[in-house]
């Protein structure tokens, strides 16, 4: 039986907030913030590594976040493309393998030859696969779910959970077991619904630039308190002797 007390979990998603406002404390533009909180993913994509966590899942930018101003937008972009030629090579050597969840028409082409690059060159390495989830939405993988089904041919009779799940982004990847959200607000933003069915939510005050391995292990402390029932009852064995 496994020791709970030292459960790590396999897959942790993050939404990583608070880029901005760790910015505007600072009085600095709110790309300064987002410049960090890269720098921030690079030293929790070790850490991860370091507690043999297999999957990390990070919302890097949602499909409800088009709607910012269009300089933060496109500063986002190019930070993306920066941040690919930085740190793809980096990353590499680490054994980290790079997947993209999200919806890929609506961004430039220079920006999905990057991705792609970045897929391709760590398309072997697997000591840890860093989903950055970009141009996602929870909704928007389900109705692509929905849809590549129907054009499957997927029956409604033959459309179960577990049918479905088999069309949706992040398919080859289990469910996260430990959701974490950083800057303090108390929501999903509709990241994962799919997936995050029965994850364990950590709410964090930390700004995301600010997040390390301190509050890593906080997190994983937190979700080894939980009693994970999936929906059933837990045999209290003792009691029934």
């Amino acid at each position: 039986m496994t020791d709970q007390s030292k459960a790590v979990p396999r897959h942790v998603a993050i939404v990583m907030d608070g880029n901005g406002r760790w910015a505007k404390k600072r009085f600095l533009p709110r790309f300064f913030g987002h410049k960090q909180g890269v720098d921030a993913l690079v030293r929790i994509v070790q850490a991860c590594i370091d507690r043999n966590i297999e999957h990390l899942t990070v919302f890097a930018f949602s499909s409800e976040n088009w709607k910012r101003p269009s300089d933060e937008v496109s500063g986002l972009m190019g930070l993306v493309l920066a941040a690919v030629s930085r740190y793809l090579a980096r990353m590499g050597a680490m054994g980290v393998r790079i997947r993209i969840v999200g919806d890929r028409d609506a961004v430039s082409d220079k920006l999905r030859n990057a991705w792609n690059e970045a897929e391709s060159s760590t398309l072997h390495n697997s000591k840890l696969t860093l989903n950055v989830a970009f141009n996602y939405g929870g909704r928007w993988d389900i109705v692509q779910a929905a849809r590549a089904a129907l054009v499957a041919g997927v029956k409604p009779e033959e459309l179960t959970e577990a049918k479905l799940s088999e069309f949706m982004a992040m398919s080859y990847a289990p469910d996260p077991d430990l959701f974490i959200r950083t800057g303090g607000e108390v929501r999903i933003s509709n990241f994962l619904l799919w997936q995050s069915a029965y994850s364990e939510f950590v709410f964090s005050d930390c700004l995301w630039p600010d997040f390390g391995e301190a509050q890593l292990d906080a997190a994983i402390a937190a979700f080894r308190e939980r009693d994970r029932r999936f929906g059933g009852v837990k045999t209290d064995t003792a009691l029934e002797a």
